[in-house]
């Protein structure tokens, strides 16, 4: 039997460290070893997020939110009204206003499966 001083000792090592593997292998390499048993574990690979804007979003029309900014050709409009579905469920309405008209609003309406894009003000400019 071979000398097996020298794997204890770097398994001793790698508990004492804390480099264990927190997850269940990737795949068994070899044959039996101890109880029958052979395990490698090999590290999964991170995963790179891109990075996105905080402000700009993508949601649906009902996650829509007082204070939220929507932006088209017509100009920017800020949210003043939480959404409201009709049809089903299948249409979204939101009363919305100008930001450079705050008298005048009008109601806008959406799919509610399209996604719209829109800026998100921080938790401490809502709070007015």
């Amino acid at each position: 039997m071979p000398d097996e001083s020298i794997p204890r000792a770097k398994a001793r090592e790698v508990v004492r460290t804390g480099k264990m593997p927190s997850r269940r292998p990737d795949r068994i390499v070899g044959g039996p070893g101890v109880d029958g048993v052979n395990v490698t574990a090999r590290p999964r690979p991170e995963k790179k997020r891109q990075p996105r804007a905080a402000a700009d979003t993508k949601i649906l029309p009902m996650e829509l939110q007082v204070g939220d900014r929507l932006a088209d050709e017509t100009g920017e409009r800020e949210v003043i009204a939480p959404p409201y579905s009709t049809a089903g469920g299948r249409m979204v309405h939101a009363r919305v206003q100008r930001i450079d008209q705050p008298a005048s609003w009008e109601i806008r309406s959406w799919d509610d499966v399209k996604r719209i894009s829109v800026k998100r003000a921080p938790a401490e400019e809502v709070k007015r």
